[in-house]
C-alpha cells in the first residue's frame, strides 16, 4: 500500500527541503545580511559553533560511546547538516537577534555546500563497508539545487515581485510542512520506522546529543560575553536544524527500494526524524522561556 513512498522517498525529500529554501528566501534581503559586518563577532560564534563544535560533540559520541551502522550514519548527518530555517522563526519569537539568525543560517547553507560531504567524509566513511566511496560530488550537487537555488530563487521574487512574495513565501512553508507529514506517514505505513527494532537506547542517545548541543550552544556564548539577543539566536540556531536536508541526504546515499531491507536506512531515518520530533517542542518552550526573560520595553 505504501509502496509509492518508497519509490519516491528521494523526491519527496527533494520537494519538501526546495519547498522550505523557496520560501525562506522569499522573506530575504541582501541587506539582511549585514549583521555579518556590522556584528561580527557573534556571527563568527554562531559559525563555528555549528561547523566545529557540533561536529566534535558527535564525534566524541560515536568514539566514546563505540556507536555503529545507522545510529552513527544519523548522528554525523545531523551534525554536518546546517541550522533550519524554522530557527529564524523562532528566534524572532524569542525576541532574539533575528538577523543575526538569518545572517548564520546563511553563511553555514553555502558552507554546507563544502563542510556537509567533508564532515560526513571523516565521521563515517571509517565506519562504512569497505566498498562505501562518500558521493561528495553527488551530495555537494544536490545542496546547490534543492537548497542554494531555491534560496536564490525566493530572494529574486522578493526583490522583483515584492507582492506575490508573502504568497510564494506563505504557501511554500504550508507545502513543506505538509510533505513532512507525507514522509512521516509514508515511512510509517512502510514500516520503516521499528521503535522496538530502533531501540530505546538509541532513542536515548539521540536525546543526549540534543541536550549537549543545547547545553554548549547556551554556554559558549555568554562565556564570551555576547548580548542577550545575540545568544538567544545562537543558541536556537544550534539547536533547530535543517532536518529537510538531512532527509534528502538519506535518501540520496540510502535509496529505498521495494521489498528490500535496509536497516542502516531506517535508522538514519529514524534518528533524523526523532531529533525532528525534539527540536520543535523543545525549541518552542525555549521561545517561551526566553520571551518570559526579555526586557520588557516601558511604554510611552
Amino acid at each position: 500500500m505504501f509502496d509509492w513512498y518508497v519509490e519516491n522517498e528521494y523526491w519527496f525529500a527533494f520537494i519538501q527541503l526546495f519547498l522550505a529554501m523557496l520560501g525562506m528566501g522569499a522573506t530575504l534581503k541582501l541587506q539582511d545580511f549585514g549583521e555579518v559586518l556590522t556584528a561580527p563577532k557573534a556571527v563568527s560564534v554562531g559559525c563555528l559553533i555549528q561547523l566545529v563544535a557540533v561536529p566534535l560533540v558527535a564525534y566524541g559520541l560515536i568514539v566514546s560511546l563505540g556507536l555503529t551502522g545507522g545510529v552513527l550514519v544519523g548522528l554525523a548527518l545531523i551534525a554536518a547538516i546546517p541550522g533550519g530555517t524554522v530557527s529564524n522563526i523562532f528566534t524572532y519569537l524569542a525576541k532574539g537577534n533575528a538577523p543575526l539568525s538569518i545572517s548564520i543560517t546563511a553563511l553555514t547553507t553555502v558552507a554546507c555546500l563544502v563542510t556537509t560531504p567533508l564532515l560526513l567524509d571523516l565521521l563515517i566513511t571509517e565506519y562504512m563497508p569497505d566498498d562505501f566511496a562518500m558521493p561528495v560530488r553527488q551530495i555537494a550537487t544536490e545542496i546547490t539545487i534543492s537548497l542554494l537555488l531555491p534560496l536564490i530563487l525566493g530572494m529574486l521574487i522578493l526583490r522583483f515581485l515584492p507582492k506575490v512574495s508573502g504568497f510564494v513565501s506563505r504557501w511554500c512553508i504550508r507545502g513543506s510542512l505538509f510533505t513532512i507529514v507525507l514522509i512521516v506517514l509514508g515511512a510509517l505505513g512502510a514500516g520503516r520506522l521499528d521503535v522496538a527494532a530502533f531501540g530505546w537506547n538509541n532513542i536515548a542517545l539521540i536525546c543526549l546529543f540534543f541536550g549537549v548541543l543545547a547545553l554548549i550552544s547556551a554556554v559558549i556564548p555568554r562565556l564570551l560575553k555576547l548580548k542577550r539577543e545575540d545568544s538567544t539566536a545562537i543558541e536556537i540556531e544550534v539547536m533547530v536544524r535543517s532536518l529537510n536536508l538531512g532527509l534528502l541526504i538519506k535518501a540520496s546515499l540510502f535509496p529505498a527500494v521495494v521489498g528490500v531491507a535496509d536497516p542502516v536506512g531506517d535508522f538514519v531515518l529514524f534518528s533524523l526524524l526523532i531529533y525532528a520530533a525534539l527540536q520543535i517542542p523543545l525549541g518552542l518552550a525555549l521561545v517561551m522561556w526566553r520571551r518570559a526573560r526579555a526586557p520588557q520595553l516601558l511604554p510611552g
